[in-house]
């Protein structure tokens, strides 16, 4: 039985050439994260549902195919966007594109080791509290740690890429499935379940007040969704780039489309949206699993 599992997986993950479905899941990592849904609920409640659409209509959707055409049509430029710029405009523009791309990622990427710290809190002690209880001192060094050790990981090839990408995107894509799930099912399984937010079935409890407040939080959502330019420059590792790198971003497209509407919906049914936790957004994506755990774990007990 190993064997056959172990010949799917270098079917999956161990062709050549990078095919369109580990295109999808890798670029999926890059741009999708529990936080994603969490973050944006703390900050509109149960109204992000209609802001989700709206933003996967009008930026998302058009974002994913530009991505895609502009992959696929220059196939053989390595250096992702900034080849794309230099491309269509001139060097300069392409310089300024590469520079400003780097710079902004500098305060996304300080918060990714603070994020796995919390992470192994959860595991270890079952709350969010280890970041808190630690010097700063000792986070700082922790954090150049988890640098390093992913610097190595990045100088081991394309296959390291293919593997850890593969297997990341496939585990978050999985995770918010079996989160949305369990949600949705824990009203007909745990008869103590009950739904936090009130009238959820009625249309209105999705229309958000369209005012200044509201479009100051619209940016967030317009960041959680960015990203899916990083596979960029492995377009020309892929089987076909005319052709699987579209219909990678297509995949793309539809599973952060699930993820962020049924999501937003799922925390809807554990949390009020009119009485968030204030730690919400650091630790509300592990809270949501452990309620729906203990509801699920009751269950089980009593049965």
């Amino acid at each position: 039985m190993s064997a056959i599992y172990s010949k799917k997986f270098k079917e999956f993950y161990g062709h050549k050439k990078i095919r369109w479905f580990t295109v999808a899941f890798i670029a999926f990592n890059m741009v999708w994260g529990k936080g994603n849904v969490v973050n944006n609920f703390a900050q509109q409640g149960i109204t992000v549902v209609t802001s989700w659409l709206l933003i996967l209509a009008l930026y998302f959707i058009p974002y994913a195919l530009i991505v895609g055409q502009l992959g696929s049509t220059f196939k053989d430029s390595k250096g992702g966007v900034s080849s794309w710029v230099e491309n269509t405009s001139t060097k300069r523009l392409a310089y300024y594109a590469a520079w400003t791309y780097w710079v902004v990622h500098i305060p996304y990427l300080a918060q990714k080791p603070q994020a796995i710290l919390i992470a192994f809190g959860w595991v270890g002690q079952g709350n969010g509290n280890l970041v808190s209880q630690m010097s700063m001192t000792a986070v700082a060094l922790i954090s150049l740690a988890i640098f390093l050790a992913f610097l190595w990981l990045s100088t081991k090839g394309l296959n390291t890429l293919k593997v850890i990408g593969g297997l990341a995107g496939t585990a978050m894509f999985v995770m918010s499935l079996l989160f949305i799930v369990m949600a949705i099912g824990a009203p007909f399984i745990a008869k103590d379940f009950h739904i936090a937010t009130p009238d959820m079935g009625n249309i209105k409890t999705y229309i958000p007040k369209f005012d200044f407040s509201y479009f100051t939080t619209i940016s967030m959502l317009v960041f959680a969704v960015g990203g899916a330019e990083k596979i960029s420059p492995y377009v020309n590792q892929t089987k076909n780039p005319a052709k699987e790198f579209p219909r990678g971003m297509f995949l793309l497209a539809g599973m952060v489309g699930i993820c962020a509407v049924l999501g937003s919906i799922a925390m809807g049914m554990i949390f009020s949206s009119g009485n968030l936790p204030n730690d919400l957004m650091a630790n509300g994506a592990y809270a949501a699993f452990q309620i729906l755990g203990q509801h699920f774990g009751d269950v089980i007990l009593k049965s």
